[in-house]
């Protein structure tokens, strides 16, 4: 394959010299021909004439990366032509053998004809990747006779700079250079490897419509690992490319899965600030730094090589990761996350891994994400290849769902690889109080934090959902729909309910099933959704009870998913073999005669796998539950059942167990309640280094204990008083959980440093009560920056008019001459609020309902506005003649109309 001769342009800059088309309007050249023209002008032979361009990204480091983007103002050849172009892949050299067939296409002075016409010259030569190796560019030695030297001493090939340079169809470069000494019969190139290591480089690509690829440059062995790669990558699309949406399939008969593509919905992420934790519910050793505000997941990683992703259960983590390895695998990232082109991900899950005892090597990382791929020839040696080269995105799943026991090994596992394979990227998953905060600071990672879901995101998440579940064609599900949309906002209890995609898909699925009628309270609506998977589903979908050889009533059904949930909760697993399942159900069968009269051990696990809708079976080997709250939930029962409080109180100050101890005081009888309550206080004032972990816990489970005794009720809230006001936003957290009884208790600013008011804050916000207003207008005019942009993210969490008035009315915008707060609007009813206000200096729109194009709003409600567009994060500064964006194209204020009236 040939460069296309439509594709071959003439550069005039600073000094005359050839270009390439990657995209109708996108020309890639040497930076030296433009230099410091202004506007230089490019004309493709054929196409439609000289065109200005803007050089929007340039490097000449001493001609070691000499090179430069131009995008023109029009497309520079025709729309025929265009249509034409075939895929533009690059190149790189992956080791430093000699290849032959290298080809550049330019316009050289040497081709000028007698009356000066300019001509085009095509250069056949040896691409040699081993000569100026300290230099970092390659040479193109000519296969032909070099020409003669210009009569004025200048080189013959001026001119040929900016030219591609291709090796078997591959771009593998641009002409930069004639060096001397080797008379003319040379040429030197900046490297597509170079190129490539330019972040802005490729962000400037994608934004203008060419999306980067690279192969290797060919060898037989290359071909072979090229073939071996593109099935990887199909492999993981089709492994990782769909979701599984709890609650869906009722009566369709089709599986819980949706294209990730139309079900994935881009949560938002904040910075975690670095500091040093004894533990989840530690206390801080210095200042935090200020937390950043909310992005979205691809802006938040954008650049991001090594990171941390905290979230709760359900938040969305694996998801996320999902996500990111479809994007990857398929090549398909927006221009933020271009750092990660041409990596290959790789996802592996710790719970399945960490039960074989060994973490895996390397060359045993295919085995853990692409089992069926492992064995193939090209397979040999190639995951220890990519980590070096760096082209390798580790997504390392659940260290959470690692023992704790076994997390100081699992730390140092991931740091021997970071330290071996420094250039990968990586990405890692944890609940939050499962490794403290500064975890692998030292590492170079970066904490992120997964939010809870705005009312926008829950908005959004719902008509997701029901449009998964076939809405467009089905009036009803669209009054479902407006009616639990409307639900969440309109009614405080179900909105902190709905604050991740596991509790959204369950109160969705609930909706719709019990016809718009919902549980109220997490205990009541996890009940409701077993009832829902283990009973409901079967009946709506008309299966046919007993089918599959065996009927099994839903009190059987859960007693002995309890006993799986509850081995598995014990022995710090996520993952049980198969032939251990059954052991645990073969002996729970004696006292269950009327279970055992219908068939073996086996035969009850595999109807609980094919139709309990909680169980499912990763691999041949092994079950586990399809999400570890449920898993939760019913252990937590089976403990209560047992009077195993001994078991649950000393095991309080381990992660793995928090929410199985919250459960277990919702699920256990109110007398039952007071006595775990009470032991767990008792432990707390016994052990003094586990003490403010169980007191918080203990007011943490308040939230599910509906009846408890009046004295033991007091003694938990005067533990928690003692606690605050919490001393960082991890305590903040755990306190909010306690519910409006911590609004009590909370105080006003005096006499808080920076990071306590700033807990408080975040504590108060998170029990998103709209008693807990007057406390925040306390906070409006506090100095701290990060106090306020708490205040002001939060808005969407209490009533829109009541909280304008209180809380951002008074809020201090100015930041002593530096940054100034950006306040968030998430609903149109925000903007309608900032109007009435007089407007705010700096607006961020955040919402599903922003408008599709730039969002941009009147400067009745900002003076400055944001460009948000899908490819961009800038900032768009609107001036007194300019109409229109010049990031993006859209209207500046003054052409704007009023948005949200």
């Amino acid at each position: 394959m040939h460069p296309a001769t439509e594709r071959i342009a003439a550069v005039l800059g600073r000094s005359q010299g050839s270009g390439y088309l990657l995209a109708p309007r996108l020309v890639l050249t040497a930076a030296h021909v433009v230099g410091d023209a202004p506007a230089p002008q490019v004309v493709v032979p054929g196409g439609v004439g000289p065109v200005r361009c803007k050089v929007v990204w340039a490097r000449d480091e001493k001609r070691r990366c000499d090179a430069a983007l131009l995008l023109a103002e029009r497309d520079l050849v025709t729309e025929e032509a265009a249509g034409g172009f075939e895929p533009l892949l690059w190149g790189r050299a992956r080791d430093l053998r000699a290849l032959p067939g290298a080809q550049a296409v330019g316009f050289p002075q040497v081709q000028r004809d007698a009356d000066g016409e300019l001509d085009s010259e095509q250069v056949v030569g040896t691409l040699k990747p081993g000569s100026n190796l300290l230099s970092g560019r390659h040479v193109l030695d000519s296969d032909h006779g070099a020409p003669e030297a210009l009569a004025d001493g200048g080189s013959p090939w001026a001119g040929m700079s900016g030219s591609a340079v291709f090796v078997d169809g591959l771009l593998a470069g641009v002409v930069c250079a004639d060096p001397k000494g080797w008379n003319h019969g040379r040429l030197m190139v900046t490297s597509s490897a170079t190129l490539w290591s330019h972040f802005d480089f490729l962000s400037e690509c994608l934004r203008a419509g060419h999306k980067p690829e690279t192969r290797p440059l060919t060898s037989s062995r290359q071909l072979e690992i090229e073939a071996f790669e593109r099935r990887l990558r199909d492999y993981i699309v089709g492994k990782v490319g769909e979701l599984t949406i709890v609650g869906l399939t009722l009566s369709d008969g089709e599986g819980e899965t949706w294209p990730l593509d139309a079900a994935y919905l881009s949560l938002e992420l904040t910075g975690v600030p670095r500091s040093t934790h004894a533990g989840g519910f530690g206390v801080s050793d210095g200042d935090a730094a200020v937390r950043s505000s909310p992005r979205r997941a691809e802006d938040a990683l954008a650049g991001q090589k090594r990171v941390l992703l905290r979230g709760a259960a359900g938040s969305g983590k694996t998801t996320l990761l999902q996500w990111l390895a479809t994007i990857s695998a398929r090549g398909d990232l927006p221009p933020g996350l271009s750092h990660l082109s041409d990596c290959v991900p790789l996802t592996l899950p710790l719970r399945s891994l960490i039960r074989k005892g060994e973490l895996p090597q390397p060359e045993e990382f295919l085995a853990a994400a692409a089992r069926p791929l492992a064995g193939l020839p090209a397979a040999a040696g190639w995951v220890t290849r990519r980590l070096t080269e760096g082209s390798v995105l580790l997504l390392i799943d659940g260290v959470d769902e690692v023992p704790e026991a076994d997390r100081r090994r699992t730390l140092t596992w991931v740091k021997d690889l970071l330290a071996a394979y420094p250039d990968a990227r990586y990405v890692i998953t944890t609940r939050p109080s499962a490794v403290r905060e500064g975890w692998l600071a030292d590492a170079g990672f970066t904490e992120l934090e997964l939010l809870p879901m705005s009312r926008g995101d829950v908005a959004a998440f719902i008509d997701r959902w029901h449009t998964a579940a076939g809405a467009r064609h089905n009036a009803q599900l669209r009054t479902f729909r407006d009616a639990l949309t409307t639900a969440v906002v309109a009614k405080p209890d179900l909105g902190r309910l709905a604050t991740n995609p596991l509790m959204c898909a369950l109160i969705c699925a609930l909706n719709r099933s019990r016809r718009g009628y919902l549980p109220h309270g997490r205990m009541e609506l996890y009940r409701a959704a077993l009832e829902l998977l283990l009973v409901r589903r079967d009946r709506e979908r008309e299966i046919v009870a007993g089918r599959d050889g065996m009927e099994l009533e839903h009190s059987h059904q859960v007693a002995l998913l309890q006993k799986i949930a509850y081995w598995l909760i014990r022995n710090g697993r996520s993952v049980i073999e198969w032939h251990k399942a059954v052991e645990i159900l073969e002996r729970a069968l004696p006292a269950m005669p009327s279970v055992a009269a219908r068939g073996s051990a086996e035969e009850v696990l595999h109807h609980l796998v094919l139709r309990s809708g909680l169980l499912r079976r990763p691999t041949s080997e092994t079950v586990d539950f399809i999400h570890r709250t449920f898993q939760d939930y019913l252990g937590a029962q089976a403990a209560v059942d047992d009077w195993d409080f001994d078991v649950l109180v000393n095991h309080a100050h381990d992660d793995q167990w928090e929410d199985v101890l919250r459960m277990a005081v919702g699920h256990a009888p109110p007398r039952a309640r007071a006595e775990l309550l009470d032991m767990l206080l008792k432990r707390g004032d016994a052990e003094e280094p586990h003490r403010y972990r169980l007191h918080l816990l203990a007011a943490a489970c308040l939230e599910h204990a509906t009846e408890v005794a009046y004295d033991v009720r007091a003694r938990v809230e005067k533990a928690a008083a003692e606690l605050v006001p919490p001393r960082d936003q991890e305590s903040a957290k755990v306190l909010a959980t306690a519910g409006r009884v911590v609004l009590d208790l909370l105080p006003g600013t005096e006499g808080l440093d920076n990071e306590v008011a700033h807990a408080v804050v975040v504590a108060a916000t998170l029990v998103a009560d709209d008693r807990a207003i007057p406390l925040l207008s306390r906070y409006a005019t506090h100095p701290s920056l990060d106090v306020r942009s708490q205040l002001a993210w939060a808005w969407d969490r209490f009533d829109t008019e009541q909280y304008a008035d209180a809380v951002i009315g008074k809020l201090s915008y100015e930041a002593g001459g530096t940054a100034s707060l950006a306040f968030v609007a998430k609903t149109r009813e925000h903007l309608v609020a900032l109007q009435r206000l007089g407007g705010r200096p700096e607006v961020q729109w955040r919402g599903p309902w922003a408008p599709t194009t730039c969002r941009t709003w009147s400067h009745r409600y900002s003076r400055t506005f944001r460009c948000a567009d899908a490819r961009r994060s800038s900032t768009c500064a609107p001036s007194a003649t300019a109409s229109r964006c010049a990031h993006c194209g859209s209207p500046s204020p003054r052409a704007l109309p009023t948005w949200g009236r």
